[in-house]
C-alpha cells in the first residue's frame, strides 16, 4: 500500500524538491518549520504545515520528539529527512519505527554500521574493498594514536568517527605535531557530535574526491547510477560537483561501481546511498566513507541518467522494487552543479543573511535551479548558507561548462551577497576547465588571488 501523506523533516531547497516529488506521485506533503522559516517557500508549497520551534536547529529541525509528535498529529505515513539534520541519525530512525512511521532511508542498524566512519572502514576492509591505509579499530588515546601513526606513515589525517562537513579532522605531518592535532580534532568531534571516537588514515596528498550513487530496494536489487566528481571544495565542503568525473578512466569507473554495489550488498543496504572514494594522483582509489542518505548533488546524477532519485526513494520505502535495473542505467552527456551560497568569498566566505530584494533565475534547455528563494524572502542566519543549486546538462563536458557560465551570468540575486561571481571564476579557471582541479584547488586559487 502506498503512502497517503509524507512529513518532510527538513527545510530550504531540499524540502521544496521533496514536495515536488510528492506532488508528482499524488502524495500529500507536510512541512515542518521553525518560526524563522514561517515565510519559507517549502512552507507555502506544502499541503499542510506545522511549526515546531524557533531559533537554532536544536530547537526545531533537530528536535526528534517534536518532529515525531507533529507526524503523529497529522497522521503522516512516512518521514523524508532530506540531507543534513536528522538524515543519518539512527536514534531518529528507531523513534520513527517505534511510532509506526516509515523512515525514508536505510534501516537503523545499517546506518549505524555505515554511518560510523571507523566501523564502516572495518566493514569494507573485511569485504575486500580497497581502503586508505589506516586504523581498523577506534582510537581514543593520543599516545596510542601516535604509535599507530608511526606504523601507518606520515602524513596522517585524524578523523572523527561520527564526523561530517569537515569537523573533527586534522592533518599531522610529523610525530612532533601528532598529539596536538589529535587533541584538537578529538575536542572538535566531542563538541560537534558528542563523540570522541577517532580513527587515523594515511593522508593522500592532492587527491580527487569521486563518489558512486547507488540505489537499493528491499528485495535485493542494488544499482549503481554512476559517478560524481566532488573535488572542488573548501574546508571539506563541496562547491561544485559533476558527472562523470574527468579524473578517472572507464576501467576505474567500472571498478568503483562494482565495489560500491558490493559494499551495499555486504551490509544489506536499502534506499539511496553514496560510496565516497579518494583517488590518488596515480589513479589508485580507496573507500573513504558512505553517506546513508540522499546527497545535495543528486541532481547531476538525475540529469545524466534521466531518473528521479527522490521518487525512487519513496517507492523503495513503500516496499516496491526499483523501477530500473543496472542495464537500464546508461549515463548520457555531462552534468555540472554549482552550489550558490549567501556568503562573501573575499571576506573568508562570511555568511551574508538578509532579504532577497530581487532575483532572476536562469532557464532554458538543460538548465535546472533547485532553490527555496523568492523576491522578498528573508534568508535566516540560523541555518546553512546554501540558497540554491544551479545544475546544467550538455552533450559533453566542454558544452556543460559553457552552459554553466551562461547560467551563472544570467542569474541575479540582489539584497544579499553570494558566491555567484566566485563560481563563475572557477568555471573559467584553466585547472578546472582542463579537468585537473583536485581537493586543494580552492586553497591554491585563493592564495594566487592574495586572499
Amino acid at each position: 500500500m502506498g503512502f497517503q501523506k509524507i512529513l518532510i523533516a527538513n527545510r530550504g531547497e531540499i524540502a521544496v524538491r521533496i514536495i515536488r516529488a510528492c506532488r508528482n506521485m499524488g502524495i500529500r506533503s507536510v512541512a515542518i518549520y521553525s518560526k524563522e522559516d514561517e515565510n519559507s517557500l517549502h512552507v507555502q508549497l506544502a499541503d499542510q504545515r506545522i511549526c515546531i520551534g524557533e531559533g537554532p536547529a536544536k530547537n526545531s529541525y533537530l528536535n526528534m520528539d517534536r518532529i515525531i509528535t507533529a507526524a503523529l498529529n497529522v497522521e503522516a505515513d512516512a518521514i523524508h529527512p532530506g540531507f543534513g539534520f536528522l538524515s543519518e541519525n539512527s536514534a531518529f530512525v528507531r523513534k520513527c519505527q517505534e511510532n509506526g512511521i516509515t523512515f525514508i532511508g536505510p534501516e537503523a542498524d545499517v546506518m549505524d554500521r555505515m554511518g560510523n566512519k571507523s566501523q564502516a572502514r572495518k566493514t569494507m576492509m573485511e569485504a575486500g574493498i580497497p581502503v586508505v591505509p589506516g586504523t581498523k579499530e577506534p582510537v581514543y588515546d593520543p599516545e596510542v594514536g601516535r604509535q599507530l601513526a608511526g606504523e601507518i606513515g606520515y602524513p596522517v589525517i585524524i578523523k572523527a568517527s561520527s564526523g561530517g562537513g569537515g569537523k573533527g579532522m586534522r592533518v599531522a605531518r610529523s610525530e612532533g605535531e601528532f598529539e596536538e592535532q589529535f587533541n584538537l580534532a578529538q575536542r572538535e568531534s566531542a563538541n560537534a557530535f558528542g563523540d570522541d571516537t577517532m580513527y587515523l588514515e594515511r593522508f593522500v596528498e592532492n587527491p580527487r574526491h569521486v563518489e558512486i550513487q547507488i540505489m537499493a530496494d528491499t528485495v535485493g536489487n542494488v544499482v549503481s547510477l554512476g559517478d560524481r566528481d566532488c573535488s572542488v571544495q573548501r574546508n571539506h565542503q563541496k562547491l561544485i560537483e559533476e558527472s562523470p568525473s574527468p579524473a578517472i578512466s572507464e576501467e576505474t569507473r567500472k571498478a568503483m561501481s562494482r565495489y560500491a554495489v558490493l559494499a551495499a550488498k555486504t551490509v544489506g543496504y536499502t534506499n539511496a546511498g553514496t560510496i565516497e572514494y579518494i583517488v590518488d594522483p596515480k589513479g589508485g582509489f580507496y573507500f573513504m566513507e558512505m553517506n546513508t542518505r540522499i546527497q545535495v548533488e543528486h541532481g547531476v546524477t538525475e540529469m545524466v541518467t534521466g531518473t528521479d532519485l527522490i521518487i525512487e526513494q519513496i517507492r523503495v520505502a513503500m516496499g516496491e522494487p526499483l523501477s530500473f535495473s543496472q542495464k537500464d542505467i546508461k549515463p548520457k552527456g555531462h552534468a555540472i552543479e554549482c552550489r550558490i551560497n549567501a556568503e562573501i568569498p573575499e571576506m573568508n566566505f562570511m555568511p551574508s543573511p538578509g532579504v532577497v530584494e530581487h532575483m532572476h533565475l536562469p532557464a532554458g534547455n538543460g538548465v535546472r535551479v533547485d532553490t527555496g528563494l523568492y523576491a522578498g524572502y528573508k534568508i535566516p542566519s540560523e541555518y546553512d548558507s546554501m540558497i540554491a543549486k544551479v545544475i546544467v546538462h550538455g552533450p559533453n563536458r566542454e558544452a556543460a561548462i559553457q552552459k554553466m557560465r551562461s547560467a551563472l551570468d544570467e542569474m541575479l540575486i540582489m539584497g544579499v551577497k553570494t558566491n555567484l561571481d566566485f563560481q563563475y571564476q572557477i568555471m573559467r579557471h584553466p585547472l578546472f576547465v582542463e579537468g585537473r582541479a583536485d581537493t586543494g584547488f580552492i586553497e591554491k586559487m585563493m592564495k594566487i588571488k592574495g586572499n
